[in-house]
């Protein structure tokens, strides 16, 4: 879901014709949400965004995390938030939104973010942040240079099955982010064939009946770390090849959602 709230905010002007104009771009940009920081670090200027969240810094988390730089990361409290007096805060959920009005006694100008579930969705969002922060053509060049690089990738998987395999044996359905990459790449994703929901939690002896080409996995259990990790490097999988794709670029969408696909096919096409 996307929805753009302006509160209790008086109305962009209109032209002569009726036409919709945009108002003055906001100066005070607050991020409540991973995937909103990674947004307006895209997006926005650097002297727009006065707060990010605590996981922007985290390399395992956000595919933006070397572009955060000295902007302010926060903490959990909205007694910050509200220090901060944004005049636009992105990725808020609606009942954090009602308890800051409540709060400070003040509406905000609010953008929610709903979860990228294909590329399509990861278009809407960029259109939509972009406008929100006075920078609609910046959007639009982001999407041209998106659609740019999709275009060279190519279905190098060639309708191979494959299964987006996660510590204790959570595997990813359809109608998610991860399934759309799989198509895009040319591969067929291993719980459609099953009939399994968009998560689910699949045993190493259904893995081996159902015989996958490939198991995609998150870079960081490439090695044991712990007992979730553990089972991802049974002997009983060790026939099945290996794809890694690293935690941040599919958590998220945005312009990390191209370095997976160029990674997924250049690691099929070797």
């Amino acid at each position: 879901m996307l929805a753009l709230a302006l509160g209790t905010m008086a109305a962009a002007p209109q032209d002569g014709a009726g036409k919709r104009q945009p108002g003055p771009a906001p100066r005070r940009i607050v991020s409540l949400n991973l995937c909103a920081d990674q947004y307006l670090l895209a997006l926005a200027d650097r002297d727009q965004i006065v707060g990010l969240t605590r996981n922007a810094r985290d390399p395992e988390m956000s595919a933006a995390a070397g572009r955060v730089g000295s902007l302010h990361v926060m903490g959990d409290s909205t007694e910050e938030v509200l220090a901060l007096d944004p005049d636009l805060i992105v990725g808020v959920p609606a009942g954090r939104a009602d308890k800051l009005a409540a709060l400070s006694g003040r509406s905000y100008r609010i953008v929610e973010l709903g979860p990228d579930a294909s590329y399509a969705d990861i278009v809407a969002q960029t259109r939509l942040v972009a406008a929100a922060v006075g920078h609609a053509e910046r959007g639009e060049a982001l999407i041209r240079r998106m659609d740019a690089e999709l275009a060279n990738i190519g279905k190098t998987g060639g309708g191979a099955v494959a299964a987006y395999y996660q510590r204790r044996g959570y595997m990813t359905g359809t109608g998610t982010l991860v399934d759309d990459l799989m198509t895009r790449v040319g591969l067929v994703n291993l719980a459609a064939r099953l009939g399994k929901p968009p998560l689910s939690q699949v045993s190493l002896e259904e893995m081996v009946a159902a015989r996958p080409d490939y198991l995609i996995m998150e870079s960081a259990t490439e090695h044991v770390v712990d007992q979730g990790t553990e089972m991802l490097h049974h002997p009983v999988l060790g026939d099945i090849r290996r794809l890694y794709v690293p935690q941040a670029w599919t958590v998220c969408g945005g312009p990390a959602y191209v370095r997976a696909a160029r990674s997924l096919a250049g690691q099929l096409r070797r």
